[in-house]
């Protein structure tokens, strides 16, 4: 189950997207309000998309893939009486959590993002397709909605899986949102070039650990809804795998040296996958221990 959404990074190099790529999307309950968009048929539509669905409004955490913008809102329609959402709050800048954007905005959607974010989606011209693409509101550390009677905390944490990365916490609820600060039971995609780090990314999952409880739903960028145990699980295995990999570097073994004596084996079974398979995840904690920058 924690794979079934990233069959797409499994497919060889000439397969169509028809073979992957979902062409609608389900909903998953996740608390009352509270709804996990994924594609149909355990296929994949993007990252997780979150909605929260009230009578005063509809939000939108993250929005999958460009071309399955129309099944997406319609799905949103269908759980939320006729209404697209009214917001959009993008978690980072890859494109299987933005591209919907500029579909939704002319829907009348407003997205809202960190300052980070907004640069570097401005800066890609296969993500700054039109105005609607990129978000209108930005924040650089904060900011709160008040939301169907619901305070949605919105809130930065820095250097983790990009630099422009944003959680949040529903208060009073028993929800968060993690965007890609969690892959539930799989290793994670830590994208240092897009200014992401290991020790951001370790310090980031400690503080939703902080924030939640055995009560506590995290709604992950990838993989299914996690409970604090899954989290908590899922960081121990980040932390050793880095203390497994820095001992050989302190050691003063080569990169390579290092991915031959494979130190994460013990978790291959259960972590590896499509896209961040165990040798990319021991080079991304090789080069984070390593690099000079």
């Amino acid at each position: 189950m924690r794979k079934l959404l990233l069959t797409a990074l499994l497919i060889t190099a000439s397969a169509t997207a028809q073979d992957w790529m979902a062409t609608d999307y389900e909903s998953v309950d996740v608390a009352p309000g509270f709804y996990l968009l994924i594609g149909t048929d355990g296929k994949m539509a993007g990252g997780n998309v979150a909605l929260m669905v009230g009578d005063e409004y509809v939000v939108l955490i993250d929005d999958g893939f460009t071309p399955l913008g129309e099944a997406l809102l319609a799905e949103i329609e269908g759980l939320a009486d006729g209404r697209g959402p009214d917001f959009i709050i993008n978690t980072h800048a890859h494109g299987d959590h933005t591209g919907a954007n500029q579909y939704l905005a002319e829907d009348g959607a407003l997205i809202v993002a960190h300052d980070n974010l907004r640069k570097r989606m401005a800066d890609d011209p296969e993500q700054n397709t039109g105005p609607g693409a990129l978000p209108v509101i930005t924040f650089s550390e904060n900011v709160t909605f008040f939301v169907n009677g619901i305070e949605a905390f919105v809130f930065h944490v820095h250097a983790a899986h990009t630099d422009g990365d944003a959680a949040i916490e529903f208060k009073g609820t028993d929800v968060i949102a993690t965007g890609d600060l969690l892959f539930n039971g799989l290793f994670p995609f830590i994208d240092i070039d897009s200014g992401g780090s290991v020790p951001g990314y370790v310090a980031a999952m400690q503080q939703l650990v902080e924030m939640g409880d055995e009560d506590t739903l995290y709604i992950a960028g990838h993989g299914p809804v996690a409970s604090l145990e899954d989290l908590e699980r899922d960081l121990a295995m980040l932390i050793d795998a880095e203390e497994r990999v820095a001992a050989m570097v302190e050691a003063g073994m080569s990169a390579d040296e290092i991915v031959a004596a494979n130190p994460l084996s013990i978790y291959h079974d259960d972590y590896n996958w499509g896209f961040i398979t165990t040798e990319r995840m021991t080079r991304t904690l090789i080069r984070s221990l390593t690099s000079t920058d």
